[in-house]
């Protein structure tokens, strides 16, 4: 798989949070936290230079089958994304919810924001939820 997003030298969940600065760590660390409380049974793991949490048979744009992160964490230049894997019917969660999530740019899966203070934490809580409920799978 072509990699899309930007290349770190951390290969652990550890190691990708220690890497980061300290006003973008707190934030990944406040919303590593905040998933694992809300989504106990996603295992957190390091992959696609991300943090990854749970996973699902994914075909990629290759038609190569891989295992993805049902809900996914990365620190961008500019912004830090949340991935939600999950479908209601066919609309992402975290579009059809994007008016509710505060100071954010949604596009299908990935919510983008440059602080957790312009997040919705309450809406973030609702849509993680559903997620586990709801898993997608595109295989």
């Amino acid at each position: 798989m072509s990699n899309m997003f930007k290349p770190v030298k951390a290969k652990t969940v550890d190691a990708y949070i220690r890497m980061l600065d300290s006003e973008r760590k707190a934030d990944i660390q406040f919303l590593h936290k905040l998933i694992q409380k809300i989504l106990p049974k996603l295992n957190a793991h390091f992959a696609y230079n991300m943090l990854g949490y749970g996973s699902f048979k994914y075909k990629n744009y290759k038609k190569d089958v891989i295992d993805w992160p049902m809900v996914a964490l990365a620190s961008q230049k500019n912004y830090i994304s949340c991935y939600v894997g999950s479908l209601e019917g066919k609309q992402y969660h975290a579009e059809k919810d994007k008016d509710k999530l505060g100071k954010v740019s949604v596009g299908k899966s990935c919510i983008r924001f440059k602080t957790v203070k312009d997040l919705n934490i309450g809406e973030l809580t609702k849509i993680l939820k559903k997620a586990a409920k709801s898993p997608m799978t595109n295989v």
